[in-house]
């Protein structure tokens, strides 16, 4: 496939720097098309960015005969449906993360990938990050030694729209989010230990609501054992105090800990007995760009289409399970 003409489903916020303007700077990819429910907020994007059509109906976009490749950037409910009926009709699909509201759904997203043979991604994109394939060369280097445990931290303050009752942030509505902010962020993570640490063996999680702001968790604390026998204890809390905010990992091995995070973009830290050596490589200006300049590569014919489906609903797997729902 030459060149690779893009839609894209739900052209909001974060399509407006994360990835939107990606599509444009990757040889042989084109955004062409972008749909939005508001017509006028449609037309709005696609006057501001170039793009020469616009649509306010999914299924007219689907069925563009310009589009080949569509992006799905709408809250997770919607995920499955738009992606199915995105890879029936022969479209490359590339869908936002978390893959879906539920492992269930992801089942079947990827079920239909498999029989059409139409590569379905995930945006799971700091696999391709600079930062991270940083942290990933220094855990495949023997400088940790022995990797012992992996800890997880994460606690931010509610965000001001999370004590709106009455108009809530889609994110912490579990009928449109799937859960809560659980799901939206730690799903990232989760990816990660996916591609450091290999397939989970064991998990067990609790999920809480303490602050009583909306109907989703607030706290999440879960262990997991991986099949090398490396055991990970996470807490995730999005109803902290400012004062107790934290956005930190840290691998310790026999012979130094590794400490990185996953948001912030703090320096990566190599801590050991000789020393602290830091790390901070840049982010490009759209965050998505070095995965979606490999999707297209991939799309192109420069390597082995590794669509990450697979992997991408096993991270919702280990998140349901987490949360009891499986």
């Amino acid at each position: 496939m030459h060149q690779i003409r893009w839609g894209i489903i739900g052209c909001g916020n974060v399509t407006e720097v994360k990835s939107g303007p990606a599509f444009n700077k990757v040889e042989g990819s084109e955004l062409v098309a972008v749909m939005r429910r508001d017509a006028a907020k449609a037309r709005d994007y696609a006057r501001r960015h170039g793009i020469r059509a616009w649509y306010s109906n999914a299924d007219d976009l689907i069925h563009d005969p310009e589009v080949n490749a569509i992006y799905i950037a709408t809250p997770p409910s919607s995920h499955a449906g738009y992606a199915i009926r995105s890879l029936e009709q022969g479209k490359i699909t590339y869908v936002e993360k978390p893959m879906a509201a539920s492992y269930r759904e992801c089942v079947m997203m990827h079920q239909t990938s498999v029989r059409t043979g139409v590569p379905l991604y995930v945006a799971y994109y700091r696999r391709f990050l600079p930062y991270f394939n940083q942290v990933k060369e220094l855990l495949n280097s023997e400088q940790l030694g022995k990797l012992l445990f992996v800890k997880v931290d994460f606690h931010i303050p509610p965000r001001k729209e999370d004590y709106q009752a009455g108009n809530l942030p889609w994110r912490v509505v579990p009928e449109i989010a799937g859960a809560g902010y659980f799901y939206d962020l730690a799903s990232h993570q989760l990816d990660l230990f996916d591609w450091f640490f290999g397939l989970v063996r064991e998990i067990s999680g609790s999920s809480y609501n303490r602050r009583g702001l909306y109907q989703a968790e607030d706290t999440v604390i879960a262990h997991i054992t991986y099949e090398s026998g490396l055991p990970l204890a996470g807490s995730w809390c999005f109803a902290a105090d400012e004062s107790q905010n934290i956005d930190l990992i840290r691998v310790f091995g026999s012979e130094a800990t590794l400490e990185f995070s996953t948001f912030a973009f703090t320096p990566v830290r190599l801590i050991s007995k000789t020393g602290i050596t830091e790390f901070l490589p840049p982010n490009p200006e759209n965050i998505q760009y070095w995965f979606i300049k490999n999707m297209v590569e991939e799309l192109q014919g420069m390597r082995p289409v590794q669509a990450n489906s697979e992997q991408a609903k096993r991270t919702n797997w280990i998140m349901d399970k987490i949360l009891n729902r499986l």
